[in-house]
């Protein structure tokens, strides 16, 4: 799995293996990455995986059907779930 550092000029994705890079943008990729700490089964472990576009949305999609299944027969789940994990919109500048 590569680091986005500025050694590595190109960051590919870590389940399809295409390129993240969209000509006279950059990089644009998205991260899944986890620091498990004392306590946790997986004590000391650290991931990180990066995703292109089609495959972080698909993670989410699976993320959001794993939520709605945990979460069926909550009353008190928001209706709106299409914001699943999404922190800004029209976010152009990287302010958040």
């Amino acid at each position: 799995m590569q680091e986005p550092t500025r050694l590595h000029a190109e960051i590919v994705c870590d389940v399809c293996g295409s390129h993240t890079q969209v000509l006279g943008f950059g990089q644009q990729f998205g991260t899944l990455q986890a620091s498990w700490g004392y306590g946790s089964q997986h004590d000391g472990e650290v991931y990180r995986v990066h995703l292109c576009e089609p495959c972080f949305f698909c993670t989410l999609a699976n993320l959001r059907r794993e939520q709605r299944i945990h979460t069926m027969f909550d009353d008190d789940q928001p209706a709106d779930e299409h914001e699943f994990g999404r922190i800004a919109r029209d976010n152009f500048f990287g302010d958040v």
